[in-house]
């Protein structure tokens, strides 16, 4: 009950701050303005960190009411306290729900990155969100995605696993968050297709921590069951 509360706190609180726009700071350390989408607590210094989650609405909020939202927030189950202050105090975030809109301007951000996030736009939203990418991208700027990989999922069906499959990829958290769920999944052609009708072009599949992408050692994860593209805006 208290799960379905929170989350219908913060779908309401994301169509209130839908129309909002940002301009994210340049990282002085190399130059660049870098935005990372979806970003749950997996983050790096220098990037602004965009969640539609409990967490990046309280982050900039006073310590103690990190201390006393980490229980409810899910992230205990992966953090320990500590971990989750240190992440909220010493990065970037902004709370926005990326399924109604993306708050940058046109042509104002260098980078885009996202890591097992747009499996939980229905589609439809997902390739509005890219079209937002896009925009937001200056002339040459690089979005890179790491996805479950819908080929992999496939595999564990014919190898046998279909359990795992369906729980690990296609009812994720059936019960918890709606924000947690997937809603869509991709193998590199499917997730190549929307990227060029969002306008995007030179889409390569790239190695796990491998890229243009500064900061991947960091941000790359799962690559046993990862697709890892990047693409560079047409602009």
């Amino acid at each position: 009950m208290l799960r379905k509360l929170i989350d219908i706190s913060i779908i309401g609180l994301g169509k209130i701050k839908s129309k909002r726009k940002v301009l994210p700071q340049v990282d002085t350390r190399d130059g660049l303005i870098k935005v990372n989408l979806g970003c749950g607590l997996r983050v790096a210094k220098g990037w602004l960190n965009i969640d539609g989650s409990i967490n990046a609405m309280i982050a900039s909020w006073p310590n103690w009411t990190h201390q006393m939202c980490y229980q409810l927030s899910g992230s205990h189950n992966y953090y320990s306290l500590n971990e989750y202050c240190r992440i909220l105090e010493d990065n970037t975030f902004l709370y926005h729900d990326l399924a109604i809109s993306l708050p940058l301007y046109e042509s104002s951000v260098d980078i885009i990155y996202s890591s097992h996030f747009f499996e939980h736009l229905f589609e439809d939203d997902a390739k509005t969100l890219l079209k937002s990418c896009a925009l937001a991208l200056k002339p040459g700027g690089t979005i890179r995605i790491s996805i479950p990989d819908l080929a992999y999922a496939i595999s564990l069906y014919n190898t046998g696993k279909k359990k795992e499959m369906l729980d690990d990829y296609f009812f994720v958290e059936g019960k918890g968050s709606y924000l947690a769920r997937h809603k869509y999944m991709y193998d590199f052609e499917l997730l190549k297709d929307v990227l060029e009708q969002a306008g995007f072009s030179n889409i390569k599949q790239c190695e796990y921590q491998k890229g243009k992408v500064p900061d991947l050692k960091i941000l790359d994860l799962y690559p046993e069951v990862s697709i890892f593209v990047e693409a560079v805006s047409l602009k």
